[in-house]
């Protein structure tokens, strides 16, 4: 039996160790993350000093200069490189209160591309949307619009997220609200559409009646939490109240009590700005022509600042850069970091790359692209690439164990349609893929919410996602072979029953515009 345990012993111990342990360069960098971490600082420098980075604005073209300057004090070699225009515009001030029956201060704020109001601001009598028959008789409502302001969102049957329904609420009443929840939306849908509007046109029909202004809110299920877009009048003000006061208001309105408001939205335009990509490199020593991109959209919504949409992502890549250049300063393949301006309004800044830079696209070794939130990677698709099992298998193999063993991986997986910047590389043939990260409730309290803010970052989680780009980067720069581009056969499509297709790549929208 001794003799037995002995022997038990040695075997295991001389089991191959995990390949990271024996890496030298591997374990630098692990170490680097975990010990010196520049995450916090560079979170607090982005999402609470630069702040929100809407394209066209004064913060976004801050942020692109921000990032230039710490890449430059890490002694790696960044750009901003201009690939069109948008509409150039700047946020001030927003205040919106109740000045009837009572007086109350209200929690919202102006939509983006707003005009803004005059410094005293806009006061009038909120009206709501009426219940029509057809669109005749909303003709015939409209020019009671003119000088009011008009409540455009539905009301909310209940302002407490599903999961507090879940946790508190009998079984009976929660299937009770549930329903009546369905009716209210399927009554509310139904009435735009006799209206003959959607959501799209109708700012638009109320700002030609007068209107004086529009309020909406546009809830996300979650505590105090709004989505926050872009507006689409052109002359009036359009503000976004959250759930709490956008119901108090409504239900005011509907007892008759004629509340008013005052809303004090200051913004102004700028022109035509020009817009850029942040381009960080690393110069390759063997294969200077071939690249690993680090990719991640820079620009946000202006609700909040971003915070995981797509700050994290910002983070990881320039945390993950500036550990490489520290500990592997002279890669066999170049390594860049791309940080993309205008994903918000479609990937406008990867696409350009793409089609500015066919040299590094079909150059391209691998792109790793991180864009839903805070939460440590779990999902890693092999976007339609018939060999990425083998390259991305054995890449994934040198990151540390506790790392990679909540991530699934499918191969070969399907190219995106859209998404994320990575789709911009995939539909130009290069071997792009998505980092996608635990949820942390993403979709209903930070993506493009007034609560994406530096408190919502997890950063124990952001720094596994350092690491594991890292050394995603090192393994793919230094691999003897060049990743294969061979494309599967794509499944058939469940919903038109015919054989699906790459996608094609779209030219970017290179001039102003909002949508």
């Amino acid at each position: 039996m001794k003799k037995l345990l002995i022997l038990s012993l040695l075997l295991i111990l001389s089991i191959p160790v995990h390949s990271q342990s024996s890496d030298p360069v591997i374990e630098a960098m692990i170490k680097e993350a975990n010990e010196n971490s520049m995450l916090e600082q560079l979170g607090h420098e982005l999402m609470d000093i630069v702040g929100p980075r809407l394209v066209g604005t004064p913060q976004m073209q801050h942020a692109h200069e921000w990032a230039v300057g710490r890449y430059a004090g890490w002694g790696i070699e960044a750009r901003n490189e201009k690939y069109g225009e948008w509409r150039g515009w700047e946020r001030g001030i927003t205040h919106i209160d109740m000045v009837h029956p009572r007086i109350q201060s209200l929690q919202g704020t102006q939509l983006a591309w707003n005009p803004g109001t005059s410094k005293e601001g806009v006061t009038a009598e909120l009206v709501v949307l009426p219940t029509v028959q057809d669109s005749l008789e909303f003709t015939k409502w409209l020019p009671s619009v003119k000088g009011k302001l008009v409540m455009i969102s539905m009301q909310q049957i209940t302002g407490r997220p599903d999961d507090n329904w879940e946790e508190y609420a009998t079984e009976e009443s929660f299937e009770k609200m549930k329903k009546e929840r369905d009716e209210h939306n399927t009554a509310w849908r139904d009435n735009m559409k006799r209206m003959g509007h959607s959501s799209r046109t109708l700012p638009a029909a109320l700002e030609e009646a007068g209107a004086a202004g529009l309020v909406m809110s546009y809830w996300s299920r979650g505590f105090g939490v709004n989505k926050i877009f872009g507006a689409r009048t052109k002359k009036i003000p359009t503000v976004d109240l959250e759930l709490e006061d956008y119901g108090l208001l409504y239900r005011l309105v509907e007892s008759g009590q004629k509340p008013k408001i005052n809303i004090v939205a200051q913004s102004r335009e700028l022109g035509v700005v020009p817009t850029f990509n942040t381009i960080a490199e690393i110069k390759g020593t063997e294969k200077p022509e071939e690249y690993v991109i680090l990719s991640a959209h820079f620009d946000s919504w202006d609700g909040a600042t971003g915070a995981t949409d797509n700050g994290t992502g910002t983070l990881v890549m320039m945390e993950a850069m500036r550990i490489l250049k520290k500990h592997y300063p002279n890669p066999k393949r170049t390594i860049l970091v791309g940080l993309w301006g205008s994903e918000e309004q479609g990937l406008n800044g990867s696409r350009a790359f793409v089609e500015d830079h066919p040299d590094i696209v079909e150059g391209v070794q691998a792109l790793f692209n991180q864009d839903n939130g805070t939460g440590r990677v779990v999902r890693l698709s092999g976007g339609g690439f018939l060999n990425s099992y083998d390259y991305l298998g054995r890449w994934l193999d040198a990151v540390p164990r506790e790392i990679t063993s909540e991530i699934e991986t499918t191969f070969p997986g399907t190219p995106a349609r859209g998404g994320s910047d990575y789709a911009s590389f995939q539909a130009a043939g290069a071997p792009a893929f998505s980092l996608s990260s635990l949820s942390w409730d993403y979709w209903n309290y930070t993506w493009h919410t007034n609560r994406d803010t530096y408190d919502k970052i997890v950063f124990d989680d952001v720094r596994n996602n350092v690491i594991l780009t890292a050394i995603l980067a090192y393994m793919a720069s230094e691999d003897p072979e060049t990743t294969s581009r061979e494309k599967a056969v794509l499944p058939v499509s469940r919903r038109t029953g015919k054989q699906m297709e790459w996608p094609s790549p779209r030219s970017p929208e290179r001039k102003g515009g909002m949508d």
